[in-house]
């Protein structure tokens, strides 16, 4: 998992086989908000069926928190941060960032928040041959049971 949480703006959570995303917008980036959407987070995924192992961000205050730590080891989740000042070490979430931007949210105007949230749920990734990330999960919608 790859964590992005700049203050003020959409928070995500990005799993790294799956492409799949778990998104919030946060108003701070205190030690207790960002563990609160982490738990979240990997309730959202645990519910997908997806196990988390490792989660890497950025060496940010509140990741360095008791908290965050004790959350992690908690769930059994080993922490790896980024070298200081390298934001290519989370490059697929800034990717992510920028392609939200450019193929989602000032792609086209939306008659209804539905048909906006709609098309960010299946929107295609190009490292998944097209497919939106959802189809690497296996039964997320619940489809199958």
């Amino acid at each position: 998992m790859l964590l992005r949480v700049p203050a003020g703006k959409v928070a995500q959570i990005l799993d790294d086989h799956s492409r799949l995303a778990y998104t919030e917008i946060l108003a701070d980036e205190t030690k207790e908000t960002a563990t609160a959407f982490m738990a979240r987070a990997l309730d959202h995924f645990k519910q997908a069926g997806i196990h988390t192992e490792r989660v890497l961000t950025d060496n940010g205050p509140c990741y360095r928190s008791h908290p965050w730590r004790d959350l992690l080891h908690a769930k059994g989740i080993d922490h790896k941060r980024t070298r200081p000042y390298r934001p290519l070490a989370v490059g697929k979430v800034e990717r992510f960032h920028r392609n939200l931007a450019d193929e989602w949210a000032y792609a086209c105007r939306y008659r209804s928040e539905h048909e906006r949230r709609d098309a960010l749920h299946h929107r295609g990734h190009t490292a998944l041959g097209g497919k939106p990330p959802a189809t690497r999960v296996l039964d997320l919608t619940g489809q199958y049971s």
